[in-house]
């Protein structure tokens, strides 16, 4: 469903943002890289009229249980949301293990969920992040091979730039596979066929979270829109998805030229020259972003939400 957080209430927003903590930790398997990204964004998100900072303190020393966020829920609208975001968060690493089914049933059952829409809002999603990374990849020759790179990196920046304009959960959730999708094209023209395991450990080590960007994503909207409503407008709505187009942009960007130097160099950076590359790349990445700000409006027009399956598999 389309983002409004712009018609929630306060209590509403800070209930929503619970479930996506909750539904962050469901597998109990978060590494220390992912719960210290998580922590980060609740801290950096965190502000006086929403103390999510106390919010995740309490949900993960279980005095906040998923009934009790799940009841603040009232408003159908609300419900979906909150629903629809848990099961993007709970798809983010590609893999919904057992105790996050069980979560995802009992948090249906708690908010009294029995819809077409939510069945078919959870079979996309994992349509969405279990697409098999190969695609199909003309051949290249070595001299349009640098251009080729370059127009495939900036292409999928605007492209998830574009995503994160979109009022949908689904269009914010497609962004992780379409970052995996393009490190696996990167490797692949310059010799590598890449493991999911691979590109997933590839984005750890730069300090991309797959689950924390998810949630990130779906912070920024909430926040957004709760600054506008209570400004009485949709400024601050704006700002947060103007806030988060940039950073999917410059983080899909960097992304790319990273990979481009680490495989067209045979892996020979290391972990520390990864991270300064990227650093720098992103730096340049957001210069740049300004720039694409018309081409990502105009992608963002043109996607439609039901394509978004058809167009991971694309690209």
């Amino acid at each position: 469903m389309a983002i409004q957080p712009q018609t929630l209430s306060e209590q509403e927003h800070k209930a929503i943002l619970c479930v996506c903590i909750l539904a962050a930790f469901a597998d109990g398997a978060q590494d220390e890289v992912e719960r210290a990204q998580i922590e980060r964004i609740v801290d950096g998100f965190s502000a006086d009229h929403l103390d999510l900072a106390s919010a995740y303190q309490d949900v993960l020393g279980g005095k906040l249980p998923l009934a009790q966020v799940a009841a603040q829920l009232q408003a159908p609208a609300a419900k979906a949301l909150a629903y629809e975001m848990a099961v993007c968060v709970c798809n983010a690493d590609g893999v919904l293990k057992e105790p996050e089914k069980q979560f995802l049933a009992e948090l249906r059952q708690a908010l009294q969920l029995d819809s077409p829409a939510a069945t078919a809002h959870e079979q996309t999603a994992q349509a969405i992040v279990q697409e098999p990374l190969a695609g199909p990849a003309p051949p290249v020759m070595d001299a349009d091979r640098e251009a080729d790179v370059d127009r495939m990196i900036l292409n999928a920046a605007i492209l998830n730039g574009a995503l994160e304009i979109m009022p949908h959960t689904l269009a914010t959730m497609a962004i992780v596979p379409l970052q995996m999708r393009l490190v696996y094209q990167v490797g692949r023209r310059y010799g590598y066929e890449l493991g999911r395991g691979h590109i997933t450990d590839f984005l750890a080590t730069l300090g991309i979270g797959l689950t924390s960007q998810v949630f990130e994503g779906f912070t920024r909207r909430l926040l957004g829109g709760l600054a506008g409503s209570l400004a009485g407008g949709l400024l601050g709505g704006l700002a947060g998805e103007a806030a988060g187009s940039a950073f999917a942009f410059a983080t899909t960007y960097a992304l790319g030229q990273v990979a481009r130097r680490y495989y067209a160099g045979g892996r020979t950076l290391g972990r520390e020259q990864l991270k300064e590359t990227f650093s720098s790349m992103l730096a340049q990445g957001r210069s740049l972003q300004g720039r694409y700000s018309g081409d990502i409006a105009q992608k963002a027009r043109q996607v439609n939400v039901s394509e978004l399956l058809p167009l991971v598999r694309k690209q």
